[in-house]
């Protein structure tokens, strides 16, 4: 997804690229402007599409997350990255519009925008980093733990390990440790076990599986913090950006703006 909003900002940045570097008294001269200009033809229509795919990508969202629309066929994990791709792609389309002239209350808005956007940045990040069962569901502390014994024990039942093994294993997963010493005793334990390859792959995407989730549990309670936290941020200027977008919206409908209809 992110592959095609890098391909569509390449392509409407070198499509009106001799229009965007015109200065702005300079523009009304430009051959193109009643193509280019925000309330023309091309200008107007991407800041239309721009905003449909904003609203789309929000409310979309909200009813999948809180009224668990379409939940049967769709995976709310999936809505998030569906959510943010429209959110991305929106307010590029959104910046094209503008020509990249900004002024009075839609300035407000374009900068509640970018912060949204790059807070949605972030937020996605500390999202990944909070343990989730496979419809989305955050997991708690006991889940983890839970989780991570029942991946040892199968570790032990599959394989064939022995007690020492595992224990000594897990010692080491719960220790965190990152060099490449300690990776490379993982693997060279797991090769000298009697095991096919195909084993010792599976065995070995296991034990990465359950670093994973040792190293999740060392950051648990910060990251749950920090998403309560910049759910309080991001909340405020998504509201302040939407409403905005609809007074823009009306205030553009009212003035006769109303595109190719």
């Amino acid at each position: 997804m992110i592959t095609i909003v890098v391909v569509i900002t390449v392509f409407l940045s070198y499509y009106g690229y001799d229009y965007y570097k015109t200065p702005l008294e300079e523009r009304f001269y430009h051959p193109r402007n009643n193509w280019f200009k925000p309330n023309g033809i091309f200008g107007h229509g991407l800041g239309i599409i721009g905003t449909s795919l904003i609203f789309m990508g929000v409310f979309l969202y909200i009813l999948r997350k809180r009224y668990g629309f379409l939940s049967r066929y769709l995976r709310l994990k999936y809505m998030l990255e569906f959510h943010i791709f429209l959110c991305i792609l929106g307010p590029v389309l959104i910046l094209f519009h503008t020509a990249f002239k900004f002024g009075g209350i839609v300035s407000v808005a374009f900068w509640s925008m970018v912060i949204v956007v790059l807070s949605g940045v972030i937020g996605r990040y500390i999202y990944i980093q909070i343990p989730r069962t496979i419809e989305g569901r955050e997991l708690t502390l006991s889940e983890v733990k839970a989780g991570q014994i029942e991946g040892l024990e199968h570790l032990k039942t599959k394989f064939n390990l022995d007690e020492n093994l595992i224990n000594s294993l897990s010692q080491m997963i719960n220790e965190r440790q990152k060099n490449a010493e300690y990776i490379n005793e993982l693997k060279r334990r797991i090769k000298s076990l009697n095991l096919s390859g195909k084993d010792k792959k599976d065995a070995l995407k296991l034990i990465r599986r359950e670093m994973s989730l040792s190293r999740k549990i060392g950051r648990l309670e910060l990251m749950q913090k920090l998403f309560r936290y910049w759910h309080a941020a991001h909340l405020p200027f998504a509201i302040i950006m939407l409403i905005i977008l609809i007074i823009h919206v009306g205030v553009a409908l009212a003035l006769g703006y109303t595109w190719i209809f």
